[in-house]
């Protein structure tokens, strides 16, 4: 039996994790898999044949000792996926503007370095609207991002807002977008490929009176059937990238002008939700045996 890990944090607690349902799928193509924190310093990754990004739902708190262990992976004998020039491309949300530059629509967004006192007006100037949304470059999970509504720039509460942006964002980059309605309304549709094949897909939208549609937040998930301009949007922005991933989640949400606009392209540790499809997993598992068989 071949070994594989598939790399995870401490503790899973308070997260939604299916990646389970792949193990019995990949057992039956002769693969053992272990779970292993990435903050685990006693592991020897020679003992694996690969090791595949998963879980890792904490890494944007310690992205660089996350990066010196991924580095640590790719020198052993083990195989990482996705492979490191990916996982370090995809890491800063800044990809979002090199794939505008290839001719992916992204949601409109900018990208600032620190906040200062005094400089909300300026984003919602920028962007000539009236609810923005402001999150960290390297996140996960909605962590420290904002949904903030113009009416904050004449309220009693603007001092400690912006006190508190300024306190997250000292020295530490981040981007402004629009607040896209559609996000409540509609939803967000996430599009799975593995090694390049599409799988599945799911329409997520948030709780009530909430933006975040990861489910630890609240967020609704359903199963969906895309339609052939959807699929081939998604299948475009992955010719887009300098590489072939074995797993990509890709996150497309409607605009007012009524067009597809990419919010996420998730190469590092997305949910594959294989809950949500019964093949799903196997399609995985089988993505993954062929890809390995070919190194």
């Amino acid at each position: 039996m071949k070994k594989a890990a598939f790399l995870s944090m401490d503790s899973l607690e308070n997260f939604e994790c299916y990646d389970h349902l792949a193990f019995e799928p990949l057992n039956q193509f002769g693969w053992i898999v272990d779970e292993v924190s990435w903050r685990n310093k006693y592991v020897d990754w020679n003992d694996y044949d690969a090791v595949v990004v998963r879980s890792t739902w904490d890494y944007q708190s310690d992205h660089k000792n996350f990066l010196n262990v991924l580095e640590e992976i790719n020198q052993s004998s083990a195989h990482l996926e996705n492979e490191l020039s990916i996982l370090k491309w995809n890491m800063n949300k800044k990809y979002l503007s090199d794939l505008e530059q290839k001719g992916v629509t992204i949601v409109e967004s900018f990208w600032e370095k620190e906040h200062h006192m005094g400089k909300l007006a300026e984003y919602f100037d920028k962007l000539n609207c009236d609810e923005i949304i402001i999150k960290p470059n390297i996140s996960g999970n909605a962590d420290n991002t904002f949904r903030l509504n113009k009416n904050i720039l004449s309220s009693e509460s603007l001092h400690e807002c912006d006190n508190q942006l300024v306190q997250i964002f000292k020295e530490r980059e981040f981007m402004v977008q629009p607040f896209i309605k559609n996000i409540i309304t509609e939803g967000e549709y996430s599009l799975f490929y593995f090694n390049g094949e599409y799988s599945h897909a799911i329409l997520k939208k948030p709780k009530e009176n909430d933006f975040r549609v990861q489910e630890e937040h609240g967020g609704k998930l359903t199963t969906t059937e895309p339609d052939v301009h959807l699929k081939n949007i998604s299948e475009n922005i992955l010719s887009r990238i300098d590489g072939n991933p074995l797993y990509a989640r890709i996150d497309l949400i409607r605009t007012p002008a009524d067009e597809y606009a990419l919010m996420e392209l998730e190469l590092i540790e997305p949910s594959l939700y294989f809950n949500m499809d019964n093949e799903a997993a196997k399609r995985f598992a089988s993505a993954f045996d062929k890809r390995m068989k070919l190194i």
